[in-house]
């Protein structure tokens, strides 16, 4: 008997899998990975816990057809950008499909009823396994005895007596479970997905606005600086010299850069046409955020070298809320 488990890393899925080994049943893991997906401190990566398990994992990012998904959601958002119940659909029909491949008698998760108000209630989660095409199918070992009886448990592959009947947030049940099995290092319920949170969110609905094809790139880079938006253009000024790396290290791939020289300058990144007006903008926002205290500065800018220049004023800071992504 094997067993498919949807692993992030986190205490649900650790604890899930230890419950169905407990039962003598092999495991194999996969771990979906998405560019909003954030870690919580001192959280350890699906490998890390795959590895403490001694199970196999396969790790699949999630690419274009994903962000598709995100841009049209069928069942919609929640709070803010986030599709939970479509991406939750999308998941399962990537494990149904990677059960096929190798074979595995069920899908297991670390899901907990009514731990996420819009994707883990009763009725979402028998919505998301129908529409996944794994109607029944998905055991759910640390709420199971709350649930309806799964295939797994009706032809007796897992006894469902020595499974868990945990519903809501609270995680007492879980850590003492932790100590139960000698799972330690666990990570607090920190981190989770970014989309759920409203600045973040607000950059991706402005992408998504300005941009008929999204990359996975595109996203990463929403993680980087201060974003603003000057009509079709997109500019965004480094907020420490960390993320000015990050950005120089995209030269000559996607628009104009900006520096003030000789003094602390973050580094800005232009996107769109290149008109005079965005390229003073641009070079205004990068002189704000800059050391240079003087009235009119020259700005730096180029392509792949910063070899051309304009001088300008600094934005006050009305201009400079007026220009933020919000």
């Amino acid at each position: 008997m094997k067993a498919l488990a949807l692993l992030s890393g986190g205490l649900d899925s650790t604890l899930a899998v230890k419950l169905i080994q407990k039962q003598g049943i092999d495991v194999v893991a996969l771990n979906l990975t998405s560019p909003f997906y954030v870690y919580g401190k001192g959280e350890r990566s699906a490998a890390e816990v795959a590895k403490q398990l001694k199970i196999p994992l396969k790790m699949i990012t999630l690419g274009k057809d994903y962000l598709e998904v995100l841009r049209n959601p069928k069942y919609g958002y929640g709070k803010n950008m986030n599709p939970c119940i479509d991406c939750r659909i999308f998941m399962l029909k990537k494990a149904k499909k990677y059960a096929e491949e190798i074979g595995v008698s069920f899908i297991f998760t670390g899901e907990v009823l009514n731990e996420r108000p819009m994707s883990q209630n009763r009725k979402a989660l028998s919505l998301i396994e129908k529409e996944a095409g794994l109607e029944g199918k998905i055991l759910r070992p640390l709420s199971a005895k709350l649930l309806p009886e799964t295939e797994a448990e009706k032809k007796g592959w897992v006894d469902r007596e020595k499974l868990l009947g945990i519903s809501g947030r609270s995680r007492k049940k879980q850590i003492e479970l932790a100590k139960e099995f000698g799972v330690k290092d666990y990570p607090c319920p920190a981190g989770g997905c970014l989309l759920t949170y409203k600045e973040f969110a607000l950059k991706v609905k402005d992408l998504f606005e300005h941009k008929k094809k999204v990359e996975t790139r595109d996203i990463n880079l929403l993680k980087i600086g201060r974003h603003f938006r000057f009509g079709k253009n997109k500019i965004i000024v480094g907020r420490n010299e960390n993320e000015n790396k990050q950005l120089e290290k995209m030269r000559g791939k996607n628009g104009y850069f900006l520096e003030v020289p000789d003094c602390g300058s973050p580094i800005t990144l232009l996107q769109g046409p290149k008109t005079k007006e965005a390229l003073r903008k641009a070079a205004a926002l990068t002189l704000r955020y800059s050391d240079k205290k003087e009235e009119k500065t020259l700005v730096h800018f180029g392509r792949e070298k910063m070899d051309k220049s304009v001088v300008v004023s600094a934005l006050d800071a009305s201009e400079v809320e007026e220009l933020r992504i919000k």
